[in-house]
C-alpha cells in the first residue's frame, strides 16, 4: 500500500451511486452538467473501490446520489460494505423506499438511514421536489424507518422559501419522533449556487429561525425529548469561514458515478483534473494524485491565509467556493472578513434583501435543464 506518514488516511468514504432523481430539487449540490454524465461505475467495480478503501483504513460508507434507491444492486453493496466491516448510511429522499426494501437493508446489514424533506407541508414539499405524492411518501418511509428500528434521523434543507415554517418543522419532527435532526440552510454549491438569489435567507430570517430552534431545544429539554436539533446557518452570514471537510484531503473522500475521486462533493467544478478509480488505485489517488495534494496543509496559502492565526482552524476555508466567487480557487474564501472578496458575500446578502423570486421561477434540477445549461456553456 502506498501512503505517506504526514497524511490520515479517509476516515469516510461517500459513494454517490448515481446522478439519477426522481426529484428536481433546486438547490441539489449535484453538478450542474449532469446530464451528460451517464455512465455508472458497476456492481464489481464500486465493490473494488470498497474493498481498496477499506483497506486504507475507511471506516464510514455513505450511499447517496442523485437517488441511490434507483441502484437495484444497493442490496449487494450493502452486503459488500458492511462484510467489509463498514458502517454505512443511507442518504434518501425516501422516494422509491418500501417496506420490502427496508427489510433487504436490514438484511444487509444497512446500519442508518437519512430521510430528507423539502417542506413541513404538502403543498410547499410538491413545488419545492416536483412530486405530489413524495410528502405522504416521505411520511410513510419515516414511520417505517423507525417502526424497523432505525435511527429515526431526518434532513431539511433550509432557504428564503421554507426557513419561515421552521416552528411547523420541528413540529412534524416531533411527531415523527425524530431521534436527529439537521436543519441545513442551503450550502451554495451546485443548483443552489445556480438559484443563489432566490434560496438565500435574508440576516431577519436567519435570526429568527435561531430564536426559535433555541426555544424548542429549551421546550423539548424540559419535557424529556432528546430529540437533537441541529441548526446549520449558511456561510453567507459568517464573518470566519467553515473548517471545509476538515481540510482539503484530510477526512473525507467522495467517489462519483463515473469513477471521479473528488476531496468534496463539488470539487469537480475546479479546473483540476481528478483522477477516476477505473484508472488508479485508490491509495495512489488519495495519497499521490495532484488534486488531492493541491491544497493539503499550508504551503500553498496566499496572504492573508497564510500568517492566519486561525489557519489551522478553518483550513483557508472552502476552495470551491472560492473558485465560484472569484474565479480562482487559490484565493482566500470570501466568506472570511479578511479577504479581499469579502465584498461578494456582502454583495449576496444586499441581493437577497431584495429578491423577488418566487419559486416558480427558480431553475430546477431535472434531466432538460442540465441540457440547457450544458449546451450554453460549450
Amino acid at each position: 500500500m502506498l501512503s505517506n506518514p504526514e497524511i490520515k488516511a479517509p476516515l469516510w468514504l461517500l459513494a454517490e451511486l448515481t446522478y439519477r432523481c426522481p426529484l428536481q430539487c433546486p438547490y441539489c449540490s449535484n453538478p450542474l452538467d449532469f446530464a451528460r454524465s451517464q455512465e455508472e461505475l458497476t456492481t464489481a467495480q464500486w465493490i473494488e473501490v470498497f474493498k481498496q478503501a477499506r483497506a486504507m483504513g475507511s471506516v464510514q460508507l455513505g450511499f447517496s446520489g442523485g437517488e441511490p434507491l434507483t441502484r437495484k444492486d444497493l442490496p449487494e453493496l450493502i452486503a459488500a460494505a458492511r462484510g467489509l466491516g463498514f458502517y454505512t448510511n443511507l442518504i434518501t429522499s425516501g422516494i422509491g423506499l418500501t417496506a420490502k426494501k427496508l427489510d433487504l437493508f436490514a438484511e444487509a446489514g444497512l446500519d442508518h438511514i437519512q430521510i430528507s424533506f423539502q417542506a413541513s407541508d404538502e403543498t410547499l414539499n410538491a413545488a419545492l421536489a416536483g412530486s405530489k405524492k413524495a410528502f405522504a411518501q416521505k411520511l410513510e418511509m419515516a414511520k417505517a424507518v423507525k417502526a424497523h428500528g432505525y435511527p429515526m434521523v431526518l434532513n431539511f434543507v433550509l432557504h428564503r422559501h421554507n426557513i419561515d415554517q421552521i416552528d411547523r418543522i420541528i413540529e412534524l419532527c416531533i411527531e415523527l419522533e425524530a431521534d436527529d435532526v439537521e436543519l441545513a440552510t442551503c450550502q451554495f454549491y451546485g443548483w443552489a449556487q445556480l438559484n443563489r438569489e432566490g434560496l438565500l435567507p435574508t440576516r431577519e430570517q436567519i435570526a429568527e429561525a435561531e430564536k426559535v430552534v433555541a426555544s424548542y431545544r429549551e421546550k423539548m429539554s424540559a419535557a424529556g425529548n432528546l430529540t437533537n436539533l441541529i441548526f446549520v446557518t449558511p456561510d453567507y452570514y459568517e464573518e470566519r469561514p467553515k473548517g471545509c471537510m476538515g481540510g482539503w484531503g484530510a477526512i473525507f473522500m467522495n467517489v462519483t458515478p463515473d469513477g471521479k475521486a473528488l476531496p468534496c462533493h463539488s470539487a469537480r467544478q475546479l479546473p483540476i483534473e481528478f483522477p477516476s478509480v477505473l484508472e488508479q488505485p485508490l491509495d495512489d489517488i488519495w495519497y499521490n494524485s495532484f488534486g488531492f495534494n493541491r491544497y493539503r496543509g499550508y504551503d500553498w496559502m496566499p496572504e492573508p491565509c497564510r500568517s492566519c492565526d486561525e489557519k489551522e482552524k478553518d483550513f483557508g476555508g472552502c476552495r470551491c467556493q472560492a473558485f465560484m466567487l472569484t474565479g480562482n480557487a487559490d484565493n482566500a474564501d470570501p466568506v472570511c472578513s479578511k479577504s479581499a472578496h469579502h465584498d461578494k458575500i456582502l454583495e449576496a446578502r444586499e441581493a437577497a434583501n431584495r429578491c423577488q423570486t418566487t419559486i416558480e421561477q427558480l431553475q430546477f434540477r431535472h434531466q432538460r435543464n442540465s441540457e440547457l445549461i450544458f449546451k450554453t456553456s460549450v
